[in-house]
């Protein structure tokens, strides 16, 4: 069978037991950084990449993509806005809504909440909530029936389920006979969500004919919310769709809520991996020492070989071939332990929170509760193409060296 010269001598070199046990030791080694190297980047920018799903997926799915409200008044020709609106390229649904801040309160337990008055029949169309609610439903909020749908860790905080009582206080002040006292009002729980993030604890939701009654509007509302097909498109449509209403409209877009934190992961992705590929240099460095280690250790055998007419080119891609399967070695590997961390992690850290009772990501800190991951093709394509190019790269200059041997001098002490 045909083998090509280079390639059969730099594979028999490569597999060879060598006396040096030191120089097996690095090759070892070069491998081994090699394979944690691609492998701890694959699994952390599918990490990364499962954050941003999170954000976009979730958080974003419960937040309006825009709004289109009022200058200092509400909203009350929403009906024909909306109308104009989904007759629009690209707008999901749009919805009415009304919100209002305060406290909720229980047995002496109080919580800061932003209430959303929602029309339960238009929710689905802007966001995934009734994809969510995990007891109860949404079809519970009826207007005057003063029914609340609460964040489950909002309500584990509260001491409250499904049909307990809750007291909402305004910020707003009343003035009786009694004296100046606060507004209140008492709501029944009918449903409880749970999206895994930080708005289980800070959000609920009622009927909007409810909202105007505690916030006392007679007529209109706060303002429209809208759903993109493409939620980067809102920032600039949203303002399009202002211009072309033809009156001077308040427009805001999720950039302005939520862009901070979408920004800073899209940065950590790029800084850690960055930091990350640095792992991959240094075990591409590792390869460097092993070969130039090695191409000394074979002096002997390079001045034998081009006595016997093996050329310069001959040497060097002999030198060549042992350094790539090196790489080639680690980098596969490494895919391939990356590739099923990256798959698993999920369940993994979940089965360890469960069994040792420990909580990697409180959703009163960040914004999600678990650890997510999601494996992109394009990014395992992208770091083993650039590990096998710096692997192949760190072997061209101990091969170029092994190639200058002179066989006299090689061999004056042998």
């Amino acid at each position: 069978m045909f083998k090509p010269f280079s390639i059969y001598v730099g594979l028999r070199y490569t597999a060879a037991k060598r006396s040096n046990h030191f120089i097996s030791f690095i090759s070892l080694v070069s491998m081994l950084g090699l394979m944690l190297g691609v492998a701890a980047l694959i699994v952390v920018l599918s990490v990364m990449n499962g954050f941003d799903r999170e954000l976009k997926d979730r958080i974003l799915g419960m937040v309006p993509h825009a709004t289109i409200s009022d200058y200092g008044q509400p909203l009350t020709s929403w009906q024909e806005i909306s109308q104009q609106v989904v007759q629009k390229p690209g707008i999901v649904g749009a919805a009415p809504y009304i919100q209002a801040q305060g406290m909720l309160t229980n047995r002496g337990v109080v919580r800061g909440v932003l209430i959303n008055g929602i029309d339960p029949e238009l929710e689905s169309k802007i966001s995934i909530l009734d994809e969510h609610i995990k007891a109860g439903s949404l079809e519970a909020l009826e207007p005057k029936s003063y029914g609340i749908v609460l964040g489950s860790l909002l309500a584990r905080s509260m001491g409250v389920s499904l049909g307990d009582k809750i007291t909402l206080v305004l910020p707003e002040a009343s003035i009786s006979v009694a004296g100046v006292i606060p507004r209140l009002k008492r709501f029944n729980v009918v449903g409880l969500f749970e999206v895994g993030a930080e708005l289980d604890a800070n959000l609920a939701y009622i009927h909007i004919a409810d909202a105007a009654r505690i916030k006392r509007m007679t007529d209109g509302v706060d303002g429209l919310r809208l759903q993109f097909e493409n939620l980067f498109e809102a920032p600039y449509r949203i303002r399009q769709i202002i211009e072309d209403l033809g009156q001077y409209y308040r427009a805001s877009d999720w950039t302005r809520t939520h862009g901070n934190l979408f920004q800073a992961i899209q940065l950590e992705k790029k800084m850690i991996g960055l930091l990350l590929f640095l792992i991959v240099f240094v075990a591409a460095f590792n390869i460097v020492s092993t070969l130039v280690m090695v191409v000394t250790d074979k002096k002997a055998d390079i001045a034998i070989l081009r006595t016997l007419g093996a050329t310069p080119g001959r040497i060097m891609r002999i030198f060549m071939v042992q350094g790539t399967v090196i790489g080639v070695l680690g980098t596969l590997l490494g895919t391939a332990l990356g590739t099923v961390l990256a798959l698993t992690i999920s369940d993994l850290i979940a089965w360890v929170e469960q069994t040792f009772s420990i909580q990697f990501l409180n959703a009163d800190v960040y914004f999600i509760s678990y650890l997510p991951s999601e494996l992109n093709l394009s990014d395992v394509a992208v770091i083993v193409i650039t590990a096998l190019s710096i692997s192949f790269l760190a072997t061209l200059y101990p091969a170029y060296r092994a190639s200058r041997t002179q066989p006299a001098e090689a061999l004056r002490y042998e």
